[in-house]
């Protein structure tokens, strides 16, 4: 009888079978990879042609904000609104890191984040180069309000764009809460189609945002509880202290932070810069619906990212001492606003 294993064309067959079956198998996996890298559920991975399409569109506006701000030298007049301009194409880039921040390569976050900071210095420093500060300012104050109760159309006016304080972020002329001391702040959004939102420039407030909003923008806040339903897109926080956030997002940056706690669900990693004394626990909030706007927001599951918090002020191996997780003996309850006509419940 014939010893099989002595046969160079039986194992010139067996050999091409398994060749053939690891071929398979790979097209099988690449496949699969290709159609999951077009689905747009929560579990999809993103294929490097999209991180590319990021880079060339990041690049693409970083090119024009530098001819913009290249041509701040030659202008005579109109300077202000050429650098408001500016400052809100800026703001749209660092909006963009912060949308894509979910899939894109550490590297790419920390670089593109870089150019941004960069872009910001520049336009400081231009716009204190060749706009004097003026030595009065007059404002006009509104009346104090009875209502708390924003309506959902975009307000008529916003805070003036010109502040004592200069912030980073661009403040837009978009729906949202501004200067406001001591008071109950509710926007319900449920139904509606509400694109970015801002809540700025607050003391002593409470604000309860029922619904999903596309993109977040917080700023000047002080001793405030901030409760905020699924937002499908980022959330930029800048200059808080004392305060209490509430919030579920894709992507969360966080600016110049104090003493704050953060109850967050988020998919990418919280980014921390120029903060301390900030901790972090799991999302807590809820009212009537909630469920169905977390799923629309893609948001529905409980990622643990809230632990995971990136510290781009702190560049050592070990843990960064400007944030911490809030101990479970210290943290709020679940926090039910179904009721909104009764207040808030913790259960």
């Amino acid at each position: 009888m014939e010893d099989d294993t002595l046969n160079p064309n039986l194992t010139e067959s067996t050999e091409d079978a398994s060749l053939q079956k690891k071929h398979s198998s790979m097209v099988e996996r690449l496949s699969k990879r290709h159609q999951t890298g077009s689905d747009n559920s929560e579990s999809s991975s993103p294929s490097f042609e999209s991180v590319s399409s990021f880079l060339s569109r990041f690049n693409l506006l970083k090119t024009t904000i530098e001819s913009n701000l290249a041509q701040s030298q030659s202008l005579s007049s109109q300077l202000k609104p050429h650098f408001d301009n500016i400052a809100a194409s800026i703001s749209d880039l660092e909006k963009l890191v912060a949308e894509n921040s979910y899939f894109l390569p550490s590297y790419d976050v920390r670089s593109s984040l870089k150019t941004v900071s960069d872009l910001k210095q520049k336009l400081d420093n231009l716009n204190s180069q060749l706009i004097p500060k003026k030595k009065f300012a007059f404002k006009n104050k509104g009346a104090k309000k009875d209502s708390v109760f924003i309506p959902q159309q975009k307000p008529s006016t916003v805070a003036n764009v010109v502040s004592e304080k200069t912030s980073s972020i661009a403040v837009r002329d978009s729906p949202g809460f501004r200067n406001e001391t001591g008071q109950v702040l509710i926007q319900d959004c449920k139904g509606l189609e509400v694109g970015e939102f801002t809540v700025s420039d607050l003391d002593s407030c409470e604000v309860r945002i029922i619904g999903t909003v596309r993109a977040l923008f917080v700023h000047r806040l002080k001793n405030c509880k901030v409760y905020v339903g699924p937002v499908m897109g980022s959330i930029l926080i800048e200059e808080v202290e004392g305060c209490v956030f509430v919030m579920a997002s894709h992507q969360i940056r966080i600016h110049n932070a104090k003493k704050t706690d953060f109850y967050l669900r988020v998919r990418s990693r919280p980014i921390i810069e120029d903060s301390d004394g900030v901790r972090f626990a799991p999302y807590c909030f809820t009212y009537q619906g909630i469920e169905d706007d977390l799923r629309g927001a893609a948001l529905y599951q409980e990622t643990g990212n809230w632990a995971n918090v990136d510290d781009f002020k702190w560049l050592r191996a070990v843990q960064s001492p400007n944030w911490s997780v809030l101990p479970e003996n210290e943290r709020v309850r679940i926090v039910d606003v179904s009721n909104m006509n009764n207040g808030k419940e913790e259960i």
